[in-house]
Order: structure tokens, then sequence, then C-alpha cells
């Protein structure tokens, strides 16, 4: 491939991203709007839990005597606390990954990188 070809496919690539950095910021700040540590935090500590609740029922089979099987309640418990699991961890990890790309920002870096800001022009006067 030709370098002016790879410069254009590199522009090309370049544009894409922007496009998806824009959008995924406007719609992820469209929904999310409190976006505090606070609120992260609350998030991870809740598929933490819910992590546990998926463990305390996988570990109900070592509760049985003799490896008698489990019950048909306690294997729907089991699969739906996985189900829950599953899908908040993949739900927190789309975030990180959002945040980690630049696609969201937590409002406590913004509100500290506003008042640093106005703090650097109010030593300049």
């Amino acid at each position: 491939m030709a370098d002016n070809d790879l410069a254009k496919q590199r522009r090309f690539l370049l544009k894409v991203e922007q496009g998806v950095r824009l959008a995924n910021r406007e719609f992820i700040q469209q929904r999310i709007p409190d976006r505090s540590t606070e609120i992260m935090l609350s998030f991870a500590v809740s598929v933490v839990r819910l992590g546990a609740r998926f463990l305390e029922a996988a570990f109900k089979f070592s509760e049985k005597k003799h490896g008698d099987p489990l019950d048909n309640l306690e294997i729907e418990t089991l699969r739906h606390t996985r189900e829950m699991y599953k899908e908040a961890h993949d739900a927190f990890v789309v975030l990180c990954h959002a945040i980690n790309r630049g696609y969201a920002d937590l409002m406590d870096q913004i509100a500290a990188t506003s008042i640093q800001k106005s703090e650097e022009v109010n030593h300049e006067y």
C-alpha cells in the first residue's frame, strides 16, 4: 500500500474515531447526568453485592450432604443471581471503558478542573 493510501486510511479512521467519541460523549452524558465519584462507587459496590449473592447461591452446593444435587429452586436462584451479577458486571465494564476512552468524564474531575482553572485565573490578577 502506498504511503499516500496509508495516510488517507489513517485520516479516515481518525475521523471515524472522533465521530464515535463525540456520539458516545453526547449520549452517555444525556443518559447518565450524575457521573460523580460517589455515584460510580455506589454502582461498583452494587455490582460487588450481586457477585456476593451469586457466590452465596453457588455455595449451596457445599451444604448438600453426600454430593446431593441442588433442587430446582436452588438452581433457579443460582441462575438468576448469576444473570443479575453478569449483567451488572458487564455494564460496569462498559462504563469503565467509556471513562478510559474519554467518552464520559467524572463530574468530580470536571468540577476540580474548573476550580483549579478558576484559581489559576484569580492568581494572575
